[in-house]
């Protein structure tokens, strides 16, 4: 019994709540993938982290939704990055020092749900206006993130545009190596490398306008 009197289960703490949201997201993506979308139901998600469908729509609207925390840890570790970087180093050099490290940059068990997860959103509506969703999102925090850097208010618009340019590059690096690189068969070490010079390359060309 707790000091009011009441009886029940402690409440979650944030952490354990994002636990149970990134849980569910890649239960929903494994789901995905192997029956589809529109096969798949709450109930079924909730069933494989073993929480209740009521739980699943506490935690997101719609199951097409349930990924959204995969999303936004990546834009969270790519705002770091930004913030991380110093005048004379490149780029691609904050990345590929945090890549290793950082598993929301998709190091790990959860580069192959990522890979699985973009590719879904080329042909899944639902999914793709998650994806694109999440761009749109990312473009004020990498602002701040490049503003903050460089010692520039954060409404001024030069990170403003950067931000966009830095956003349009990465959107289009993911892209191409989940579409045209990136396959369920891919040995993990040449998946390792393809995704790497993949980023590079893009890194490279956006930092010529960022610099």
């Amino acid at each position: 019994m707790t000091a009011g009197g009441r009886t029940g289960r402690p409440p979650l703490t944030e952490e354990r709540k994002a636990e149970i949201r990134l849980e569910i997201a890649r239960a929903a993506v494994d789901l995905f993938v192997t029956q589809g979308v529109a096969a798949t139901t709450g109930e079924q998600i909730g069933q494989a982290v073993g929480v209740s469908a009521r739980t699943v729509w506490r935690y997101f609207p719609s199951k097409e939704a349930c990924v959204r925390p995969l999303f936004a840890a990546g834009i969270e570790a790519v705002a770091d990055c930004l913030r991380a970087w110093r005048p004379g180093r490149p780029l691609v050099a904050v990345f590929e020092d945090a890549v290793p490290t950082d598993s929301r940059l998709v190091a790990g068990p959860d580069r192959a749900t990522m890979g699985a997860l973009v590719r879904l959103t080329r042909g899944e509506p639902g999914l793709r206006a998650e994806w694109l969703q999440s761009y749109d999102e990312a473009e004020p925090a990498f602002a701040r993130a490049l503003a903050e850097r460089s010692g520039l208010a954060a409404d001024d618009l030069r990170p403003a545009i950067q931000a966009a340019m830095f956003n349009a590059a990465l959107r289009a690096a993911v892209e191409h190596y989940a579409w045209r690189v990136a396959d369920e068969t891919t040995d993990p070490a040449t998946a390792e490398a393809e995704l790497t010079a993949t980023m590079r390359s893009a890194l490279a060309v956006v930092a010529e306008g960022l610099a």
